[in-house]
């Protein structure tokens, strides 16, 4: 009778473990499927070409070091003051406009930096009409007489990455602002500081761990860029890359930049960690309050709101409103090509299987550390997000080689077995690029789909255990209808970044295949910048998509 009670406890028990270690091995492989490119990055940058380093380090790293050094530092300060400043006067003052300018903050997320490099490059040059109808009003008849500083320049650079990407800071301050607690604030005023030091010696000590957060997010997207850094003349080791395997055909040599690079990246990571290391602050949920916004007059209001809406007109009203009228000039001259739509299809293909597989793979990390919690998971965890701090560039040349390899092994065992060549298969098919885009977005799908899991009481899984079921079957009872939400929300995301992303899109794509992106990239190369107008303004309208999830985000928290 013992017997007979104990026997379905232990099978139960076996089928769970069996059940959980399905999720663990899943979780491995993806881990392992992502770690994949590092590790190919070392072994090909090894490989027989240390006579290489000597030219890099005499002629090429040099210069792209002090360049990247520069577009780093000078987008590092800039979106910090844009970020925090324009943070805080959202949440710290109240005045005719402020609810519309919470949510516009956040709109150049939806504009690409090669997108506004793109925009701006036309809208500056020497004989466009901005600086025309400056010299109209000035009395000059040329450009000889008067032009602007040309564009093309690092402090181009730095303005136009600037302006773009200083939502990153703006999002995670504002974030902290808003939890401040309202105690600490009125403590400091009772004591006698004014507004100005209140946000000194108190608001801004509280945000750091959260403005060191946004900076690094938005140097790890300068870094990653490669369109609007060639377009405005900045060679950084992005662009080294670049040039180095696609027009001198050197791989190892670019594999051996990417090395350096992805030390950078780790060491920037590091720095962020290091900086804020013993920055924790702690508040009671149930005591804390958010602080009443300061009631502005009308002329320092409207003054405030001139000031807050100008990042939003030079980061997305400017180049939106030009890409709209270019791309309605184009439209009504020869309306849509059917290259464009072509290529419009192979965009929305390729993002949309890359975003179910790594909505796939999210939901196996996410929940194998859910349901196993320990070091393992954890570990495996991390390192299935790291492709995300991997510059494009970087992460395909890690993919190629392993890809490659693999592409010349089924070749060969199809000429052996079926007497037929299958050539570059993978490469040639897509499945390298869709590797790519799981990699390097997949950290997002985790993110969402964690923040989603942390919602879920563990008593609804201990509850599901307890009636029976085992791992998979708590993940489709419970955990996969309860995270619908955070589903809907990551895949959002991860398509449109994969609609987005231009250097691995660039280096891997197939022949004689074109995304928006690439096409994008190909006519503002060229200087056809009429061309590609349509095809700039279909990426900005679908790239509004996140902004908006993030603004109700944000209203929600506040």
């Amino acid at each position: 009778m013992s017997h007979l009670n104990l026997q379905p406890s232990s099978t139960l028990k076996a089928a769970r473990y069996r059940s959980g270690r399905r999720w663990l091995c899943a979780s491995v492989f993806i881990a392992a499927l992502v770690a994949t490119p590092v590790l190919a990055l070392l072994w090909q940058a090894l490989q027989g070409s240390s006579g290489l380093w000597p030219h890099l380090f005499a002629y090429v790293l040099p210069q792209a070091f002090l360049q990247t050094g520069m577009l780093l530092v000078g987008v590092g300060v800039l979106v910090t003051l844009l970020g925090t400043s324009t943070a805080w006067l959202v949440t710290a003052y109240d005045f005719p406009g402020r609810r519309l300018l919470e949510w516009a903050l956040l709109l150049p997320l939806a504009v690409p930096t090669y997108i506004i490099a793109y925009a701006y490059l036309d809208l500056l040059h020497p004989i466009g009409w901005v600086q025309g109808a400056i010299r109209a009003v000035l009395g000059y008849a040329s450009p000889r007489d008067f032009r602007l500083p040309d564009i093309r320049s690092m402090a181009g650079c730095i303005l136009l990455l600037g302006f773009v990407l200083y939502p990153y800071v703006y999002l995670t301050t504002r974030a902290m602002f808003l939890t401040q607690s309202a105690n600490l604030v009125e403590v400091s005023r009772t004591l006698g500081s004014g507004k100005g030091r209140v946000f000194w010696r108190v608001a801004l000590p509280l945000a750091r761990p959260a403005i060191a957060v946004g900076v690094s997010l938005a140097l790890m997207e300068a870094l990653n860029d490669i369109g609007a850094s060639e377009f405005l003349g900045v060679k950084t080791l992005t662009v080294s890359i670049y040039t180095t395997w696609v027009t001198r055909s050197d791989l190892p040599g670019a594999a051996q930049i990417a090395l350096v690079m992805l030390s950078l990246v780790i060491a920037l990571v590091t720095i962020e960690r290091w900086a804020r290391r013993r920055q924790r602050y702690w508040s009671s949920a149930q005591k804390a309050r958010s602080f009443t916004p300061h009631r502005l007059g009308t002329a320092s209001g409207l003054a405030a709101f001139a000031l807050g809406f100008l990042p939003v007109f030079i980061g997305f009203i400017v180049p939106a409103s030009y890409l709209a009228i270019e791309a309605w000039k184009r439209f009504r001259f020869t309306g849509l090509s059917s290259r464009l739509l072509s290529e419009t299809l192979n965009t929305v293909i390729l993002s949309a299987m890359a975003t179910l597989a790594i909505l796939l793979f999210g939901l196996v990390t996410a929940y194998a550390a859910r349901s196993l919690p320990g070091h393992i998971t954890a570990a495996l965890q991390r390192i299935s997000t790291v492709g995300y701090a991997m510059p494009g560039t970087v992460l395909a040349i890690g993919i190629l080689v392993p890809v490659a390899a693999l592409d010349r092994m089924i070749d060969k065992t199809a000429l052996e077995w079926l007497g037929t060549s299958t050539g570059l298969l993978l490469i040639g098919s897509g499945t390298a690029l869709g590797y790519a885009y799981v990699a390097r977005f997949l950290a997002i799908a985790v993110g969402s789909i964690e923040a989603g899991f942390s919602r879920i009481p563990r008593s609804f899984d201990h509850a599901a255990r307890s009636l029976g079921e085992n791992v998979t079957g708590t993940f489709r009872l419970i955990h996969l209808p309860l995270s619908k939400p955070s589903l809907v929300a990551a895949g959002l995301l991860v398509f449109v970044d994969c609609m987005k992303e231009l250097p691995a899109t660039l280096l891997l794509r197939p022949l004689n295949f074109e995304t928006l992106a690439t096409h994008l990239y190909g006519e503002a190369a060229r200087g056809t910048y009429e061309e590609a107008s349509i095809a700039a303004l279909a990426i900005v309208l679908v790239g509004i998509l996140p902004v908006i999830i993030l603004a109700r985000i944000g209203r929600w928290k506040s």
